[in-house]
């Protein structure tokens, strides 16, 4: 017997296509499997079972007329809650917001794939405003990792990333301000893509500005792709969206890598300290690469860590998400969110100018980067899953996240397509990413590459954690 909840959503589009089952009964099963994960995990804020059923048996009506209304007509997603969902509040996992009001307006990329069919199974966690590379907020608690409950699922897209894996559902939106959907992705064995900024619109804007992208996550890259070519269009909303794509980004995936120009950074120039098990997977997966006729060379962009620019950018903009707070609830922020916002509001505008400098000059040198390779190869991150509900490894001697996503957010700061692969697993079983980044506007270079990966079953989603959820 096919379970419904572990197949991707161009399997299920095949399946209903041929009447093999029905959107209906692919969303009771998904529905079931968030259910059944969900004291496991904590990876959902809220599940809208009636409303995704009513969806589905709509959807379910429309392939038996042989009438489906867009490319992805009764296929399962999830939310993450700092996007707007009609008709569901938008929390972003704190307890400054309020339940209360009309919350009648999608966000551009929730009204896409509401125009295409999608059915909505909930909203997924995120930390506080979205504000670090792990998940647990004040109002929701802590997300766990799929393949060892005692580790964080990463974030801030966490809950995005522990229902794809689980089965929850095989889309996700979510979304990416310095690795927000690449560092879960990669914690839980799946796939997502940071797609080039304005690639995806959107609205409201984000308090942090130009380093925010929306981006899928899924279970491979066809499905990103699919994903892809129905949110990113532009809406009149977001005056920052780029215009239509210039073709489909699923047709152009079957072109491979025999050719590309492939730039392998193992460590950033010796920047970035990265663990055996992580730099050995990384290395075998960038063989394979050459081995379907990639040119990889070994070869470090030109840039230094730009930590101090990406702080200054962010610890302002979470100031500035929380300006309008009143002491007693600056209160019940989480406490490493209000110590950012202080730092963040004590900095001047010439602070956040010379930081946009770094930025520029950063964004320079990658273009120049990329006239002579087509994609970076890196790890995703340095490290595999550590405890969760610590925004830093225990013992690490770090205060911050980014301490230990340097490979992850210079390419906000660039506004690059970036995306994360699941290569593999450490001795412990938790899964590695690899990340393939290329020039702006080249989101099709970095889905090409990472399918490639995908055929030649170098990428695969890890299998362990459907199996033990629940156990």
């Amino acid at each position: 017997m096919t379970d419904l909840a572990e197949l991707t959503a161009a399997q299920l589009l095949d399946g209903y296509r041929k009447g093999e089952f029905s959107p209906e009964e692919a969303t009771r099963a998904t529905l079931e499997r968030a259910e059944r994960i969900q004291p496991e995990v904590n990876a959902f804020v809220r599940l809208l079972a009636d409303e995704a059923l009513a969806r589905a048996r709509e959807s379910t009506r429309r392939w038996r007329r042989g009438e489906p209304s867009g490319l992805l007509d009764g296929v399962p997603v999830t939310v993450k809650d700092i996007l707007l969902l009609r008709g569901s509040p938008t929390l972003r996992g704190s307890r400054t917001i309020s339940e209360q009001g009309s919350w009648d307006e999608d966000a551009p990329s929730v009204a896409r794939l509401r125009e295409h069919g999608a059915v909505f199974l909930g909203k997924t966690t995120t930390p506080e405003f979205g504000w670090k590379g792990v998940t647990d907020s004040p109002r929701s608690g802590v997300t766990r990792n799929p393949y060892d409950r005692t580790r964080t699922a990463g974030g801030s897209s966490g809950g995005a990333a522990a229902a794809v894996a689980l089965g929850a559902g095989p889309l996700a939106l979510g979304t990416d301000g310095g690795g927000s959907v690449r560092i879960p992705a990669a914690f839980c064995g799946i796939f997502a893509l940071k797609p080039t900024y304005g690639r995806v619109p959107l609205y409201p804007a984000s308090a942090f500005g130009t380093l925010s992208h929306v981006g899928p996550m899924t279970r491979d890259a066809a499905d990103a792709a699919l994903m892809l070519d129905v949110i990113g269009v532009p809406d009149a909303r977001d005056w920052s969206a780029l215009g239509p794509p210039p073709g489909s980004f699923t047709a152009g995936l079957g072109e491979g890598v025999r050719g590309l120009r492939v730039a392998y950074s193992p460590t950033l120039g010796g920047q970035v300290a990265v663990r055996p098990a992580v730099a050995a997977a990384v290395r075998q997966a960038v063989q394979g690469l050459a081995g379907l006729g990639a040119y990889v060379e070994e070869a470090d962009p030109d840039f230094t860590d730009p930590v101090d620019a990406f702080h200054a950018l962010w610890f302002s903009g979470a100031a500035r998400v929380t300006q309008q707070l009143g002491p007693q609830q600056r209160e019940s922020l989480d406490p490493g969110l209000r110590e950012i916002c202080r730092t963040g509001a004590r900095l001047s505008a010439l602070d956040y100018l010379a930081a946009v400098d770094v930025r520029m000059e950063l964004g320079r040198r990658m273009g120049r980067f990329h006239e002579s390779y087509d994609v970076l190869v890196t790890p995703t991150l340095p490290i595999t899953a550590f405890e969760a509900g610590v925004e830093v490894p225990k013992g690490s001697g770090l205060r911050r996240w980014t301490g230990w996503t340097p490979f992850t957010y210079p390419f906000n700061l660039t506004q690059q397509p970036a995306a994360t692969v699941p290569i593999g697993t450490d001795g412990a079983g938790l899964p590695i990413g690899l990340q393939i980044v290329a020039a702006r506007h080249r989101d099709d270079l970095v889905l090409r590459a990472a399918h490639a990966l995908y055929e030649a079953g170098i990428a695969a989603p890890v299998p362990s954690g459907l199996t033990t959820a629940g156990s």
